[in-house]
């Protein structure tokens, strides 16, 4: 199967778009998408009606939950919860309603695969899974050969050998019927590893790839300005930081 997996889009619908672009040039059987539609960008309501026009499956992140009311703010920082603030007040009933029925994890029973936002461990407390010690102890919690996720914005695959041993892959990276994987899917509105193109992850005849894809990032930011979002949220997207 050829599939394409996104994640935290962030209301960033120039990335989101660009992304979509080439996915439909690679053409796959079909998109899966991780969580956090919105949060931090200025297009909440057009990316969430994006996703659902063109993504096979969609779940709930915690800036989902949160612009939606159903998880706390409390532990967010300044900038993340000025943002879902902002989301909550422009979120339309429609939308409102799309992110309520979302799930946050998902099963692919006959590719073997688990979705989650967050991680397989307690997945609505929304722990980041970004360590060899987090992968260890994650690799418990599900029976699945593969783990795809999003949450750290931090594209990377842990394989897990049958010894035991764990190794890290940064790029294209061969899947083994014998190893099982933890995946990030890495970031399509925010990116966090220092490159500041969107990011999304295309599997195909047993090997998962990072696809990074140029988009109009000063026109993200203009609309942010425009939209009155903290300005480190807007700067940080010309760093990938």
């Amino acid at each position: 199967m050829r599939f394409a997996v996104i994640s935290d889009v962030h209301a960033n619908l120039e990335a989101l778009e660009a992304v979509l672009k080439d996915i439909r040039k690679r053409r796959v059987e079909g998109i899966l998408f991780l969580g956090d539609a919105v949060g931090y960008g200025p297009n909440p309501n057009e990316c969430l009606q994006v996703l659902s026009d063109n993504c096979r499956i969609l779940l709930a992140g915690n800036h989902d939950r949160a612009a939606a009311g159903l998880t706390d703010i409390e532990y967010f920082n300044e900038y993340a919860k000025k943002a879902v603030l902002w989301t909550r007040q422009v979120l339309t009933e429609k939308s409102r309603r799309l992110i309520e029925n979302l799930p946050v994890q998902q099963k692919l029973k006959k590719e073997n695969v688990l979705l989650v936002h967050s991680s397989p461990k307690e997945p609505e407390a929304w722990h980041y899974l970004v360590t060899l010690w987090d992968a260890e102890v994650n690799f418990q919690y599900f029976d699945e050969r593969i783990c795809i996720l999003g949450h750290s914005h931090l594209p990377f695959v842990i394989e897990r050998l049958p010894s035991g041993e764990m190794i890290t892959y940064n790029s294209t990276a061969g899947l083994g019927q014998n190893e099982r994987y933890i995946i990030n899917a890495g970031s399509v509105g925010q990116p966090r590893d220092g490159d500041p193109r969107a990011c999304y992850v295309l599997f195909e005849g047993g090997s998962s790839e990072f696809v990074r894809v140029e988009y109009n990032i000063k026109e993200t930011q203009l609309k942010m300005r425009n939209a009155g979002l903290p300005l480190p949220l807007i700067e940080r997207l010309s760093r990938g930081t």
